[in-house]
């Protein structure tokens, strides 16, 4: 998996682990990193022990016993900058080679058995680094130190050419599915191109060449791994319910004994300058809207102008205020919205704007105005209200970036790596808040104003007149997809390859102490307009998250106006009675609060994130928003014009049009939820504003709603901000709409769109099953896990492990009130589609014969052991309440269901398969190349294959 180094900061990486270039420590060496944050919080910390072992791999340990759970990873100094040309992308394929198997683990193991343990696991590449990380029940805990360890010392000696030529075909699917197939998807491997010199190491693109990636040998990737995949290249970083004494002795036993390696030279930065303006063009078989990018190189990270680029990054684009919002949005009414953002690597960085553009718009329009936008902020500048907003911002973001223990594990981690030490920690807080204004000006004088920059315009197919003049063919090379092309390869688990001697047996070790689980205290409250109000007191950290969620939503749309509920919840943050668009921003920017309102299919919900010094202020805000809408006429304009123009850009996206054609092909044209949340062009463009007031008057109410709040704030607190709404928010009916959904004949049938020049075909099947609140929705839950849950479930084990047709495969189920369903979907190469349907059908067909014994013990494991998983955030404490008021569950619902789980039998799941897992239910879509594919999926025994245009409507052939 391909990752930006910023990206994977922000994800809820489950453990942590960073490799460690840098490095000396001292053995059983204690350090505490402190955060600082503002005067009024300086009391969090993130407490560690460091040390090293004799062969180099440093160990971070993070003890946190608030859940039975560990997170662990391991970071190797080696991504795509380690590279050279013509051998690109072999760290990120070696990333995957190494989820495969070694001397000690099976075939297939990795992905399969920790999934099985009910744990996670995943990694990441990007230019500096790759990352494998997993998280466990404690009980599992030695067992990953076993994949993990065998994985870093034991893993090449396994590696065969047929593995090997197999990887490559899942690798191409990667690509394919990530940037191959989809608009816009080739621009960071352009601009990085044109930016950097062909010898520095960001010239390529992580995932690297397609010509190079075939052209790998078993040589080259054990020259790669015997250079960089030792423990001295390496930081470990294990956090969690931990003991200090016990993890030390077996991290000793388990990678004691790995050798050390070579030893990997210190990269220093290498920033760049140009000596031109660079400006290109691609014409996007799958982009809608022309695009503009323009990208200067700046500096690496922790540079001190790192973080004043940050800065500068928020003043040009994000609020009322920015310049390039206030040109390009409101004044020009070039674009629904705008972009600008750094990114600083190890190495070198680089500042972007971007713009994607209304359609039809000529991009040297778009340019024009953005030299107005810079001309603007050059000569107003910005407030110091703006940048008090941001580094407000910047503090909650901070705490929400460590409110997991998988995310503190990796930011200590990340410190180690990249800047030294996990202490650096403070001191990259302390320099965000040391910005100041002349900074900000200084870096836009130093590496904006006037400087050269690489200038992308990726614009339609057949519509090179939208580009900007003068620009030349960036020169994208495009793969074609040849039937038959790729060799079928079947991986043997055969044990014929050379053994490393060990000190000790190195087998799978056995599972520890069963964790006990305890479930969050949720305490429950009513408010006398019937408003009910649930809550979990969680005090880590000074944190509150809460939501307002109403019932309705897009279920209460009139089907011809659909996208009502969507547009009234933009608009709801566009300003109150009493503030404009502009002052509610400021008012939820200074207290460093993320608010937002958001529609689905069945509801609304206002959600808001805070300090918890900052809860009353922000309630006060949400009042004001949910009670108070401003209904400005200029402002639904503009979101009514961004809404048509994403919609637009939608149709160049096969995934998206497989989600929305399927959806309608699920439920019927007749039913509400077969028409998207957001609306077509036809239902959104006869929407007007007093449609907006109307849904809002009718079905804005407290009888059908439900407040929920997770983190550092008590009940009694609660209850008392939110008792004047007795008053202020009166109780009303709400009348609630019926649908019929499509009745099923019994007999599948196949549907396909055509994409013309797909690399990838996107299948998905479904059926409808009943009601959310349904009885049967946890069975049906526990019965498709062995199917389609996760990397250790059939689907993916077939499509992806055995077959390399795919990244990725999985079944799910679609939990609605109205009525849910079970969706599988995957997107494979082109040029198997027919045999990946075959297969994927056939795996429903037999799926109630063979499941065995073994996936009744199997499944109830998981669902058991997942839970230790399910309460570690604000974010997964607010799903727990939202369940509770949603399907009416009972508070203790949790341990119920865990109960329940153990009484069931296997029979039980073959009755559940029979009656929802029905393979004569499904039907599948296809969204793909029609010239290469149609006429082979004839004879599969779904007759003839209906055609359809990307709005789902029959096409008369």
């Amino acid at each position: 998996m391909k990752y930006s180094f910023r990206t994977l900061t922000a994800i809820a990486i489950s453990t942590a682990l960073i490799l460690s270039g840098c490095q000396t420590a001292t053995n059983q060496q204690e350090k505490v990193a402190s955060s600082i944050a503002d005067k009024q919080s300086t009391d969090f910390s993130i407490s560690y022990q460091k040390y090293t072992l004799d062969n180099g791999l440093e160990v971070i340990l993070h003890q946190d016993k608030s859940d039975p759970i560990v997170a662990m990873a391991t970071l190797f100094h080696v991504g795509s900058s380690r590279e050279k040309p013509g051998k690109t992308g072999f760290a990120h394929f070696f990333e995957h080679m190494a989820f495969n198997n070694s001397e000690n683990v099976p075939i297939g193991a990795n992905r399969k058995m920790i999934g099985e343990w009910g744990g996670t696991r995943n990694g990441g590449t990007w230019n500096d680094g790759t990352i494998y990380y997993e998280v466990v029940p404690k009980d599992a805990f030695e067992k990953l130190l076993w994949i993990d360890s065998d994985r870093m010392g034991y893993m090449i000696n396994t590696v065969t050419e047929d593995a090997l030529e197999r990887e490559k075909q899942v690798v191409k699917n990667e690509k394919r599915q990530r940037v191959d197939n989809r608009p816009y998807g080739h621009t960071g491997s352009v601009i990085s191109s044109h930016l950097y010199p062909k010898d520095h190491p960001y010239n390529w693109p992580v995932i690297g060449s397609l010509e190079d990636l075939q052209n790998a040998t078993l040589a080259d990737v054990k020259e790669f791994y015997a250079q960089y995949y030792s423990p001295s290249n390496a930081t470990l970083v294990i956090a969690g319910d931990i003991d200090f004494a016990e993890t030390k002795a077996l991290v000793q036993k388990w990678f004691g004994e790995i050798k050390k390696g070579a030893e990997v030279p210190t990269l220093e930065p290498m920033p760049i300058t140009l000596d031109k303006t660079v400006s290109l063009f691609h014409q996007d078989n799958f982009a809608k809207l022309p695009e503009l990018r323009l990208t200067f190189p700046t500096v690496e990270q922790y540079h001190k102008d790192s973080y004043a680029l940050a800065a500068l990054a928020e003043i040009l684009s994000q609020g009322k205020r920015a310049p390039l919002y206030k040109v390009l949005v409101e004044e020009k009414k070039l674009a629904p919205s705008v972009g600008a953002y750094t990114r600083s690597r190890e190495l070198a960085g680089s500042f972007t704007i971007r713009v994607r553009a209304n359609a039809g718009i000529d991009l040297d329009t778009v340019k024009s105005a953005i030299d107005q936008a810079l001309a603007k902020f050059e000569q107003e500048g910005f407030s110091d209200k703006d940048l008090e907003r941001i580094k407000a911002r910047q503090e909650t973001a901070f705490y929400n970036g460590v409110s997991s223990v998988l995310n503190k594990a990796f930011s200590l981690a990340n410190y180690n790596e990249y800047a030294g030490s996990p202490d650096f920690l403070s001191q990259d807080i302390e320099a965000i808040k040391a910005v100041t204004r002349q900074d900000i000006l200084d870096a836009y004088q130093h590496y904006v104003k006037s400087k050269n920059f690489v200038m992308t315009s990726f614009v339609p197919k057949g519509r090179l007149e939208l580009a900007v003049k003068g620009a030349k063919d960036a020169g994208v090379m495009e793969e074609k997809i040849v039937q038959g092309a790729e060799k079928e390869i079947v991986l043997n688990d055969q044990e014929n390859f050379p053994r490393t001697p060990t000190s000790f047996d190195r087998s799978e070790p056995k599972l520890g102490a069963e964790p006990l689980l305890s479930p969050p205290k949720v305490w429950d409250s009513k408010l006398s307009n019937g408003l009910r109000v649930l809550g979990i007191e969680q005090s880590e950290l000074p944190l509150v998250q809460f939501t307002f969620r109403i019932e309705g939503g897009h279920y209460l749309d009139d089907p011809k106006k659909s996208g009502t509920a969507y547009l009234l919840a933009e608009l709801m943050m566009e300003g109150t009675k009493n503030k404009t668009a502009e002052q509610l921003e400021d008012a939820i920017g200074l207290l460093g609060a993320g608010i937002s309102v958001t529609a689905g299919d069945e509801e609304i919900v206002i959600g808001a994130n805070t300090l918890t010094r900052n809860y009353d202020q922000t309630l006060t805000l949400v009042k004001e928003i949910l009670l108070e809408p401003r209904f400005d006429e200029v402002e639904f304009n503009r979101l009514k014009k961004r809404l048509l123009t994403g919609l637009k850009q939608r149709e160049g996206d096969a995934r998206s049009i497989a989600s929305i054609v399927g959806k309608k092909l699920l439920y019927g044209e007749n039913h509400i939820l077969a028409i998207p949340v957001t609306g077509t062009v036809e239902t959104v463009s006869a929407i007007t504003l007093d449609d907006l007031r109307d849904f809002y008057k009718a079905n804005i109410s407290p009888s059908v709603s439900a407040v929920h709040v997770a983190g550092d704030v008590k009940q009694e607190e609660v209850i008392s901000s939110l008792k004047a709404l007795e008053k202020s928010w009166q109780f009303k009916k709400v009348k609630q709409p019926s649908y019929q959904a499509k009745a099923n004949d019994g007999k599948s049938q196949l549907y396909f769109i055509d994409v013309p020049n797909a690399k990838q075909s996107v299948i998905i099947g479904g059926q409808l099953t009943f009601p959310g609140a349904d009885d049967d929705y946890n069975n049906l839950i526990y019965a498709n896990d062995r199917l389609g849950a996760g990397s250790s479930a059939r689907l993916f084990q077939l499509l992806r492990i055995q077959k390399g047709y795919t990244y990725g495969a999985s079944s799910r189920i679609l939990r609605r009130e109205a009525m849910s369903a079970l969706l599988a979907q995957t997107s494979v190469r082109a040029n198997v589609t027919k045999e990946s349907l075959d297969l994927l059908s056939n795996e429903f067909e037999k799926y109630r014969s063979t499941f065995t014994k073994q996936d009744f013990d199997t499944t109830k494991n998981i669902v058991l052991k997942r839970q230790t998983r399910q309460f570690e955030t604000l974010d997964s404490l607010l799903r727990v309440l939202t369940n509770i008021s949603r399907y009416d569950l009972p508070l203790d619902f949790l341990q119920q269901e865990q109960v329940e789980l153990m009484s069931l039998s296997i029979t039980d799941f073959h009755k559940t398969i029979e009656q929802y897992i029905n393979p004569d239910k499904m039907d599948y879509l296809i969204v793909g190349d029609a010239k290469t594919q149609l006429l082979r999926l004839k004879d599969l025994g779904f007759g003839e294959p209906v055609q359809l245009d990307i709005h789902g409507n029959p096409i008369n052939n």
